[in-house]
């Protein structure tokens, strides 16, 4: 065997335990959900976790989310300041329209293309979103970083663009918050 065969042996089995190195976190995650779920801390919930977490990832396989490997305290705090302040806002908004009479309120389809490329931020654009009363993610186009929602209360293209507004704030947060240094340089 050849010295760069051997080197590219070796190069293939650190990719691979890296991968493995990476799911373990999963792999402790899992176990302890599944202790939850029977609601008991013993060693045989803790190996039958272990090989239900096993069968688990290898069933149902994902690949691996990049993370940009920076966290800033200071804007996930504004981010978090920001969702609960919408999220209240919007819940108000939300109840006035159901109980306000007249009309029923006007909705769209509105599609709001992302600035980042990153699964795990584009996936937390979405739940955010999701989460604040008034506005649902009805479809992804992961490929070309776009979200597709369902907002009540957007009669003219005013409301659309403020819509749009909102959802590109909550990326900057984030971005701001947990992306690259590269995406961060898209934001800023």
């Amino acid at each position: 065997m050849t010295s760069a065969k051997r080197s590219a042996e070796r190069n293939v089995r650190r990719i691979e335990w890296r991968i493995r190195l990476h799911e373990i976190p999963l792999i402790i995650g899992l176990v302890i959900l599944w202790m939850m779920l029977w609601r008991e801390v013993s060693l045989l919930s803790a190996v039958s976790g272990l090989i239900v977490a096993f069968v688990a990832m290898r069933v149902f396989y994902l690949p691996p989310v990049d993370l940009a490997g920076r966290f800033n305290v200071w804007w996930a705090a504004r981010y978090l300041g920001h969702f609960l302040l919408q999220l209240g806002v919007a819940s108000w908004n939300v109840a006035w329209l159901a109980v306000k009479p007249g009309p029923a309120p006007k909705t769209s389809i509105i599609e709001v293309p992302l600035r980042t490329r990153s699964d795990f931020i584009l996936t937390m654009v979405g739940l955010t979103i999701s989460l604040i009363p008034g506005s649902l993610v009805v479809e992804v186009d992961r490929y070309r970083s776009t979200l597709y929602l369902h907002a009540i209360d957007t009669p003219t293209g005013v409301e659309v663009a403020a819509m749009r507004a909102e959802v590109a704030r909550i990326e900057r947060l984030l971005i701001m918050a947990a992306g690259s240094k590269e995406e961060m340089g898209k934001v800023r």
